[in-house]
């Protein structure tokens, strides 16, 4: 079990208030890992369960649509752990509407959040990793739409199939230097993003039919994945994307 053992690592974990990134918060920590928090607003319930788990706890407050805050997540990090050697790039948003109706502004405001500045975040903390000299572990949350095209998602199919070629690009250039580059791709998940298909009925019943789990997947199924891709157990793992899916893809 050593191999996934996080003891003595920092982990920062974006959009750690809610849902996925709350249980991949939880997963680190219970690892072993410090967490520190990034996201618009208090991480309260994440920061108690991590501090449960004997953890130190940090919370960033930035709002990451745009550049603005991310030289600042990097040094307020620095400043209270000292190092970062995980990053877990989970903050995304959604927006739904026919390809025909999409907006300009829907377009700019999913692919800011969901791609431009997850690499720029990237690009600065894979600086500090290679400055640091001890490699590091990314984890990018991609999804199903990081291989299907979706319905009403243009934005948000074309910013996750960025991100999975992101994710790729940056392990032929980084693996080398000790830093493993990967993604998790959900699937459906109980989730902020997902309460609107979970309302629709219909649509609901569709997808429940095709997952064979049978289920809609918890937060907390993120969690194995998520210590496997940030800890010594995956260190010849590069550019991958591991889905965790219910077994969605494979029907």
């Amino acid at each position: 079990m050593k191999l996934f053992d996080l003891s003595g690592k920092t982990a920062i974990v974006t959009g750690a208030n809610t849902g996925l990134g709350q249980g991949i918060a939880e997963a680190l920590a219970a690892a072993g890992a410090d967490i520190a928090a990034v996201g618009r607003t208090p991480p309260a319930d994440t920061q108690k369960a991590v501090e449960a788990l004997g953890r130190r706890f940090l919370s960033i407050s930035a709002d990451l649509s745009s550049m603005e805050p991310i030289g600042r997540v990097v040094a307020e990090t620095l400043a209270a752990f000292g190092g970062i050697d995980i990053l877990v790039n989970n903050a995304g948003i959604i927006r739904r509407n026919d390809a025909l109706d999409f907006t300009e502004d829907d377009w700019d405001a999913v692919m800011d959040v969901n791609l431009k500045t997850t690499f720029f975040l990237t690009q600065a903390v894979g600086r500090q990793m290679v400055a640091q000299g001890r490699g590091g572990k990314i984890i990018n949350v991609a999804s199903m739409l990081s291989y299907q095209g979706g319905i009403r998602v243009a934005s948000y199919t074309a910013s996750k199939s960025g991100l999975a070629g992101v994710t790729k690009l940056l392990a032929n250039e980084w693996a080398a230097k000790g830093i493993n580059v990967n993604a998790i791709a959900p699937g459906y998940f109980e989730t902020n993003n997902t309460e609107a298909l979970r309302a629709d009925e219909g649509r609901s019943r569709d997808i429940l039919a095709r997952i064979p789990a049978g289920r809609w997947g918890s937060p907390t199924d993120l969690g194995g994945a998520a210590v496997f891709l940030a800890s010594a157990a995956s260190d010849y793992v590069h550019g991958t994307l591991l889905p965790v899916d219910g077994g969605w893809l494979a029907r």
